[in-house]
């Protein structure tokens, strides 16, 4: 059950939470609450942020364009070795173990998230990324294509056919 809670906020940061309220299309209040959580968060999990994406608020590794059920699908594909998912992203170690604790933690979050991306085909990506093109994958390659530039990856070249 949640609390109430009441905060003293000055003028000019209640306007700027109304802003970012209307931005989530939230009441301030809810949007008070899931900038809260989001800032414990934060603070529990090193080298994690927040960010609007086109799915909405996710958990993103900082200092990459990768969100966090990115880096765990990407581990999958690697044994969840942290060493070697590190190697294909051509990341320090830390930081895919960042995402990896912080799976742990919120693993029904990242669940969802990587199942929604799995009902993602190549239709439905050019309507939320207008000119978006196919890049060519590596024949005969049974891995993820590299990311050493910490771009987003396509998750099967036969979706970009």
């Amino acid at each position: 059950m949640s609390q109430v809670l009441s905060m003293r906020l000055q003028p000019s940061q209640m306007e700027r939470l109304r802003r970012v309220a209307r931005r989530l299309g939230r009441s301030p209040g809810e949007a008070g609450a899931l900038l809260v959580e989001e800032a414990l968060r934060r603070t529990e999990f090193g080298h994690i942020e927040f960010r609007d994406s086109p799915a909405g608020r996710q958990a993103h590794v900082q200092g990459s364009s990768l969100a966090v059920w990115e880096v765990v699908w990407l581990a999958r594909h690697h044994g969840m070795d942290a060493a070697a998912t590190a190697e294909h992203l051509e990341w320090p170690e830390f930081r895919v173990k960042a995402a990896l604790a912080y799976a742990v933690g919120f693993p029904e979050e990242i669940e969802a998230a990587i199942e929604d991306n799995a009902g993602y085909g190549w239709e439905a990506v050019q309507r939320m990324v207008p000119g978006a093109a196919p890049f060519p994958v590596r024949a005969g390659s049974d891995s993820p294509p590299a990311g050493g530039s910490g771009e987003r990856q396509a998750d099967d070249a036969a979706d970009l056919a």
